[in-house]
Order: C-alpha cells, then structure tokens, then sequence
C-alpha cells in the first residue's frame, strides 16, 4: 500500500473532484457534502475500527473511503456510489496502491449508499456508519430552505449528534439532541429511517447492537 491518508488529502485531482461534487450538489439542493463531511466521516470511521481493535491497514483504509466515497457525486447523484468506486479505482491505482488495497476500499465506497449498500468487509460497515450518523445543523447552506424542505429541517433542527462504542456491553449507540421546535422526531424517522435500518446491518457486522437516542429517550 503506497499512498496514504495524507497524500489522498494532498492530492489536488481528488481535491478537485470534492469540490466539484459539493458544487452539482448545491446546485441540486443538497445539504454540505464537502471536506467538512468527507473528514468527518475519515475520522469517524478510523476511530470505529481503531477501539474495535482491527489492524492499522485496515485502519487507513476506512479513513481514505471516507475520504473518497463521495467524488462520484462529481457525474451524477443518481449512482454516485457505484461512480466514486469506478472513479477510486483508477486514482488509487495510478497512485501505486496494492491492488488488494484498491479492493477494499472501492467496495466500501461502492456499498455506501442506502440505495444499494451492504456492509460487506469491516470497511464498508465503518464508512456505512461513519456516513450515516454525519447529521449536524452545520451541514445545513441556507437556513431560509428549512421552512419547506424536510431534509434541510431535519439537519437544521440537530443541535448534537454522536455514535457511543460500548465494547462491553457489544452496542453502538447513535446520540441526538434535536430541537423539536424546529423539526419533530417523526420527521426524522420519515426521511432516515433507511439510513438507520443501514446502520443496524452496519453494527451487525461487528457483532454490535445499534441503538439511538433523541433528546435522552431511546427510540430504536
């Protein structure tokens, strides 16, 4: 494994495709999906696999799909999953990554979308994780949208958000705090209720049990 997580952020090509990709998405109406998020979800799905106790390879693995998985949105939204894998493909392999490598982390980018993902290999779960819980106000670009569009609300109405790893008691806990003033629990569930069912199966995957939180109360 030649490049890594550092000269995957270093690189200006896929630095270009980011930005590109956030820019088709505003356009389209889409909340943040730039480098706040991509990082986000580098470090998160890293972390995950890090107190799970899985090797540094598969490590840097997780934290380089995080990075990419989103560049597909640079062609279309529809697909963008299957588009960032072909995409991740050719950057990686042209950067000398092990062809071993460039498998895991293409699969995981490839089955991140609740569309057509599955946690198949411990990276594809973390990034599934990691992608799905990144539901923050901060994500929200024009807070004008949030009185007509239910996904800037939801986003908007996220004061808190975290996942909690209890390794003892094998859970995986998704904490929120929401403002229901701003946008109802109900709301939540009608738009990511496929996102969270993801999340179970993503949890699944390491033997975890996936729950959430909203303003203290379980719900899930």
């Amino acid at each position: 494994m030649k490049p890594d997580f550092e000269a995957i952020q270093n690189s200006g090509e896929i630095r270009t495709y980011i930005t590109q990709a956030d820019a088709s998405l505003l356009a389209l109406g889409y909340t943040e999906h730039s480098f706040a998020h991509v990082t986000r979800c580098a470090h998160m799905a890293a972390d995950l696999l890090t107190r799970l106790g899985y090797e540094e390879r598969q490590v840097e693995l997780a934290r380089i799909a995080g990075y990419m998985h989103d560049i597909g949105n640079v062609v279309n939204r529809v697909d963008h999953a299957q588009s960032g894998a072909v995409m991740a493909f050719r950057i990686l392999d042209k950067m000398g990554m092990a062809p071993e490598d460039v498998a895991l982390v293409v699969t995981a980018i490839g089955n991140h979308d609740e569309g057509t993902a599955y946690p198949v290999n411990a990276v594809a779960a973390a990034l599934i994780l990691a992608d799905k819980s990144d539901v923050r106000r901060s994500r929200v670009r024009n807070r004008a949208t949030i009185s007509f569009d239910i996904h800037d609300r939801v986003n908007y109405a996220v004061e808190r958000s975290g996942l909690k790893l209890d390794t003892d008691a094998k859970t995986l806990t998704l904490e929120l705090t929401i403002d229901t003033e701003i946008s109802s629990v109900m709301d939540y569930f009608e738009i990511f209720m496929n996102r969270m069912l993801l999340c179970r199966k993503a949890a699944e995957y390491f033997g975890l049990e996936f729950h959430m939180i909203i303003n203290g109360s379980a719900v899930l």
